[in-house]
């Protein structure tokens, strides 16, 4: 009988990596909690016959869609998703800057608010805006 050669196996791609740990991170069948740690880098991209940086790519695929934290010397763990985006030491650099602009907007508005409540109460009871 005569054996068929076997095909190659196929290296993943980052965006393959990324997709099968967001399935593990977000899936019906969960294999990673918050708070869990993902594999080393190093260990995964040995596994799978990748370099590292398509590991660390698809890490951070997954950091900038909020789903996991990376904390230099520590690991990569999966964010509690109950914690405000942005706000955890190993946060998406991205997330971390929108969280800031958003707090100075959410400010800004404030101000305007009471502004606007004070302008309405004088011009409501009849007395003219101060210049």
């Amino acid at each position: 009988m005569e054996q068929s050669p076997e095909a190659p196996k196929q290296t993943p791609t980052a965006k393959e990596i990324a997709a099968e740990f967001r399935e593990k991170i977000t899936g019906r069948n969960r294999e990673y909690e918050p708070g869990d740690q993902l594999p080393a880098a190093r260990k995964l991209a040995k596994e799978l016959g990748v370099q590292l940086m398509t590991v660390q790519s698809a890490y951070g695929q997954l950091r900038d869609e909020g789903l996991v934290l990376t904390q230099q010397g520590r690991g990569t763990f999966v964010r509690d998703p109950s914690t405000p985006l942005g706000t955890e030491p190993g946060s998406s650099p991205a997330f971390t800057a929108l969280a800031a602009e958003l707090s100075s907007i959410h400010d800004a508005l404030h101000l305007l608010g009471e502004r606007l409540d004070r302008l309405e109460q004088r011009v409501g009871d009849g007395t003219p805006p101060a210049p």
